[in-house]
């Protein structure tokens, strides 16, 4: 479970042109691998994404100028390292909902999220198939679409005892040599009722069958 002292907490008005930086693609991108697999040069990075060094270089300045990451260990002399300072970039959807540009990020960074949840399927699978992890990683892994009713105070409930379960876990196996890395992609998205009557193109839309197990980030405003 990531600490407070983990998180990076934006502000969109205290913060509004680091949030700026944020909304290039390549620069979540670059965050979120070195979030997930650690410290790495330009030039690894660009080997990763298909960008030249050159791009990746000059995003992970960026990203540097405004405190998201900085120079690891290096080494050797001939190229820098640079590691994620934050586990997670945390913010209030409420402050966030009115600040200028905030959609822009926002929108940005829930895509980055899918788009992370579908190269972590593709990885989780392949690793399953050549061996890399057990057959007791088969029965707990999947991806969950339940659709409940909650009242927003439920949902905010559900967000704090998951935050909670997640913690205690976390630190129960933090020794265990027998703990992977998890990928949880959790989402709580209230929807509005379609109205077929008002002619709702997407009123008649089947509804996603349910899969076994689940997914996401500890909070409703969390990006990894």
């Amino acid at each position: 479970m990531v600490s407070e002292e983990q998180k990076r907490v934006l502000d969109p008005e205290r913060d509004a042109a680091a949030l700026k930086a944020l909304t290039h693609p390549l620069r979540i991108r670059l965050l979120g691998m070195l979030r997930q697999d650690g410290p790495a040069t330009a030039s690894e990075l660009a080997v990763r994404t298909g960008e030249s060094s050159a791009s990746t270089s000059y995003h992970l300045r960026v990203l540097a100028k405004y405190a998201f990451v900085a120079e690891a260990e290096h080494r050797d002399g001939r190229e820098r390292r640079w590691q994620a300072v934050h586990a997670t970039t945390s913010w209030s959807n409420k402050a966030m909902r009115g600040a200028p540009g905030s959609e822009v990020w926002s929108g940005l960074s829930h895509r980055a999220q899918i788009e992370h949840l579908e190269a972590s399927l593709a990885r989780h699978e392949a690793d399953i198939a050549d061996g890399r992890l057990g057959q007791e990683w088969v029965e707990p892994s999947g991806i969950t679409d339940l659709m409940p009713r909650l009242t927003p105070e439920s949902l905010t409930e559900l967000w704090e005892v998951f935050g909670r379960k997640l913690a205690e876990l976390t630190t129960r196996d933090a020794e265990d040599p027998r703990a992977a890395q998890v990928v949880l992609l959790t989402a709580g998205l209230p929807l509005a009722p379609r109205d077929s009557a008002a002619g709702d193109p997407a009123a008649s839309e089947a509804a996603p069958a349910s899969a076994p197990d689940s997914a996401s980030a500890p909070d409703p405003g969390d990006a990894s």
